[in-house]
């Protein structure tokens, strides 16, 4: 090849996919118009404010993919391959609205599905993700990680009444609502008086399916199917909550183990001790999901990955709920909270799209056009260095 070489994301795009290929991911392309139903279904209702809708001709909501993540995993599922392990690879628009930003932008990653092999195949995303990092000229990265199910074992090993397992896990990936939830346990006091002390004295102690029977009985009795613009199970939920913080539901000991765990952070080695010696201290058994995070160290390691590079931490989430394990993201050094890669093992989605058996999946995302530039401003303050 002959004249300058080309610029921009197109420089490098295909060197991506070929070497995602090499390594046995096989090039995905799944169509633009998508079901929105599954979108809305797992990220919320709040997830239509961005997205770009339309509606077909028997009145089902369509919208242009926002991401490639679960239209990936929604062909697998169709395909022949579906419950097998396979790979896939892609690289192509997606389209969200982001404020002023853009709403049309590539991205390209990698989504594997059906390894049971969970450690060696989180180690591998890692791997790959950074090699991705390195093909469009990046090599100064910070690399943070994280695990939501070491902090998913921690609130199982607490013991503590449903309502309250289920909102701490589900606010972990919220960094603010999460310490908001943690004060307000620290100052829960039984002295607060409630309108609804009879439902809430009534509910004390209940899981989600006892209350929500209760609710549905006294609403069928006012003749009410919403109140307030929430439904049935949000109304539940939200007197679950006042119930169990009326009790004081959150011991102290409990609150202070959540804090210590929470601050434990520094190279995945060092984690591991530090939450070895949490669990021992006190006498919680979480040995299992250390033992994964150890395990899928070793395996960086031995993908060659430079441990010291790499940033672990209790409290780090990326936002999703979806998220079942390993998360990462990758960042341009010094350049702020905007990943350039970033992923994670989603073991439970695609049951959630319909899957008969659970299907171990994990995987990573690349914003193609922040890559390239993060890149190409590396090569560029590298060149003036010299």
């Amino acid at each position: 090849m002959t004249g300058p070489a080309p610029t921009g994301p197109a420089a490098w795009a295909d060197t991506l996919l070929q070497a995602f290929a090499q390594a046995g991911y096989q090039r995905a392309e799944p169509a633009i118009l998508q079901p929105a139903e599954p979108f809305l279904d797992l990220s919320g209702e709040d997830m239509r404010k961005s997205l770009y809708l339309t509606t077909d001709a028997n009145g089902e909501e369509l919208c242009l993919r926002p991401d490639l993540t679960i239209p990936v995993a929604c062909d697998y599922l169709a395909s022949a391959r579906a419950g097998q392990a396979a790979g896939f690879s892609y690289l192509g628009p997606v389209f969200r609205y982001r404020g002023s930003r853009p709403s049309e932008f590539l991205q390209a990653g990698i989504e594997s599905f059906g390894r049971k092999d969970r450690p060696a195949a989180d180690a591998e995303m890692l791997a790959l993700a950074i090699e991705a990092t390195a093909t469009a000229g990046l090599d100064e990265i910070d690399i943070r990680t994280g695990d939501v199910a070491l902090f998913t074992a921690l609130v199982d090993a607490l013991d503590l009444y449903p309502v309250w397992r289920r909102r701490l896990i589900k606010d972990f990936n919220r960094k603010v609502t999460l310490e908001q939830d943690l004060e307000r346990l620290a100052v829960a006091s039984a002295a607060t008086r409630n309108e609804y002390e009879g439902v809430l004295a009534a509910l004390a102690g209940s899981d989600r399916k006892a209350a929500l029977a209760l609710v549905t009985d006294l609403m069928s009795i006012a003749g009410a199917a919403v109140v307030g613009g929430r439904t049935v199970a949000e109304i539940a939920d939200r007197f679950l909550e006042q119930s169990t913080l009326k009790g004081g539901a959150l011991p102290r000991d409990a609150l202070n183990l959540i804090k210590r765990f929470l601050a434990i952070g520094g190279s995945p080695t060092e984690s591991v001790e530090q939450l070895r010696a949490l669990a021992a201290d006190a006498q919680l058994d979480l040995a299992a999901a250390i033992d994964a995070l150890d395990a899928r160290t070793g395996f960086m390691a031995a993908r060659g990955i430079d441990l010291g590079r790499v940033r672990f931490a209790t409290g780090f989430g990326r936002g999703l709920d979806y998220y079942t394990g390993f998360e990462f993201e990758l960042h341009r050094k010094g350049n702020g909270d905007e990943p350039l890669v970033a992923g994670g093992r989603y073991d439970g989605l695609l049951s959630q799209l319909g899957a008969p058996e659970p299907i171990p999946a994990v995987g990573f995302s690349i914003w193609i056009e922040g890559l390239a530039r993060s890149g190409g401003a590396s090569k560029t303050s590298r060149g003036r260095a010299s």
